[in-house]
């Protein structure tokens, strides 16, 4: 995805509102909706309804304001860190207690997810989608490759 501020057209601020980024969501979403009897442009719908869905709340302004301001080495998944023996490093001059705090979260409540679920289907899904919140969120606690 391009800039999610760029596709709404806004201007890149950490003071935005809630109220203006649905306000341009809904210039967007107007102009380009399928439905529209022109056929409107679906691409730029869904890119736009993307950007929104980053955009909408005051959290992920500021991760998407943090992810324009972090060089691109940084924005990389953990999976797909360079090498195991360079991700000691990371860590150690990263934020390793919060890291500690996020595993620790998890595997709580992986575990309590495990007996309250028991052995349903469910269970499974679950905890994957656990793993995947500490993925997602582990990669801010390291320190940006040298």
């Amino acid at each position: 995805m391009t800039d999610p501020f760029s596709l709404l057209g806004l201007a890149a601020r950490a003071d935005l509102t809630d109220d203006e980024v649905r306000a341009a969501w809904r210039r967007v979403a107007t102009a380009t909706h399928p439905d529209r009897a022109d056929g409107g442009d679906p691409a730029r719908f869904a890119e736009a309804a993307a950007a929104y869905t980053l955009l909408r709340t005051r959290f992920g302004r500021s991760e998407a304001l943090a992810d324009r301001a972090a060089p691109p080495d940084r924005l990389r998944l953990p999976g797909r860190l360079r090498l195991p023996g360079r991700l000691w490093p990371r860590l150690r001059r990263g934020r390793p207690a919060v890291l500690a705090l996020r595993v620790a979260v998890a595997a709580a409540a992986g575990t309590a997810e495990a007996v309250i679920a028991g052995a349903r289907p469910a269970t499974p899904a679950l905890i994957t989608g656990l793993l995947t919140w500490l993925l997602l969120t582990a990669r801010h606690d390291l320190a940006p490759p040298r």
